[in-house]
């Protein structure tokens, strides 16, 4: 079995050598708590091989990285807090809505993200994610289901609302999320035991600029994840490496009055209690 662990943090060294390093649970750290922090590593590129185990040894941390290195998908929950279901006036469904955005979509902690010229009418949307760690299919009960999980990090469901649009997008929201890089995750990779025994849930927000947008707690999730982990499977298979993203709560730039869509240059930050904080910067190409 892969070697347990409470929190992961993926990066470089002095060398550029990559490793997965434990952090612990003393802090929700940002790009600065990270980088020059020495860390206990472990052996192994991906952390839900077979492979992967703790080592003696500790490395200094130079860059910080995306939390995994490729996935197959990421599986996306639509309208999954109540708040947010309230904002957009739409009721609650019987199922969850599922969307997809494509591996390139995936990007790390504190990448730019790069902004196509025709994307406008551009919003964030902070979400809790679950990274799968063994294959599963036609999973029906609860304690089956969060056995997936290898463990939560934090992610940016970044979004071209004009590409959301019913002529452009045929009703589907896809189009508007599935653009290179739009979906960066990290910090960390946190134990789902920690997650588990959370009923009340994590602290979720989102800040542009330092500016306050989004301020939620995870317990607010209509669908949880174990719901959503079975409704995935049922006849399909789930591969490990994919990314859930569950949802994301009231406060997005859409429907804000004005809408405060995101600008060149803007500083997007997502922070989950006990994951850490992300920090993208929208770069919008000429």
């Amino acid at each position: 079995m892969p070697a347990p662990f409470e929190r992961l943090v993926r990066f470089k060294n002095h060398s550029g050598e990559i490793f997965y390093g434990e952090l612990g649970l003393d802090d929700t750290p940002t790009k600065e708590d990270l980088i020059g922090r020495k860390v206990q590593v472990y052996t192994g590129i991906h952390p839900w091989d077979e492979d992967f185990k703790v080592l003696s040894s500790q490395e200094k941390i130079v860059e910080v990285l995306c939390p995994i290195s490729t996935t197959p998908i990421f599986e996306c929950v639509g309208l999954n807090y109540r708040k947010h279901v309230t904002e957009a006036g739409f009721p609650e469904e019987k199922y969850p809505t599922i969307f997809t955005k494509p591996p390139d979509a995936l990007a790390g902690p504190y990448d730019d993200i790069p902004i196509h010229k025709e994307c406008q009418l551009m919003d964030y949307e902070a979400e809790l994610c679950a990274i799968i760690g063994k294959d599963c299919k036609n999973v029906v009960t609860e304690s089956e289901a969060l056995s997936c999980i290898l463990g939560y990090t934090a992610g940016n469901d970044v979004s071209s609302r004009i590409w959301q649009m019913p002529e452009r997008s045929g009703n589907q929201h896809g189009p508007s999320k599935s653009f290179d890089k739009f979906a960066p995750i990290g910090p960390t990779i946190l134990s789902p035991s920690v997650v588990h025994s959370s009923p009340e849930g994590l602290s979720i927000k989102t800040f542009v600029n330092g500016d306050k947008r989004q301020d939620a707690q995870t317990d607010d999730l209509i669908f949880d994840f174990a719901t959503v982990i079975c409704h995935l499977t049922r006849g399909a298979t789930l591969r490990k490496g994919t990314v859930i993203m569950s949802g994301t709560p009231g406060g997005v730039a859409a429907f804000m009055k004005p809408p405060q869509w995101l600008k060149d240059g803007d500083l997007v930050e997502i922070e989950i209690e006990k994951i850490g904080r992300t920090g993208n910067k929208m770069v919008f190409e000429a």
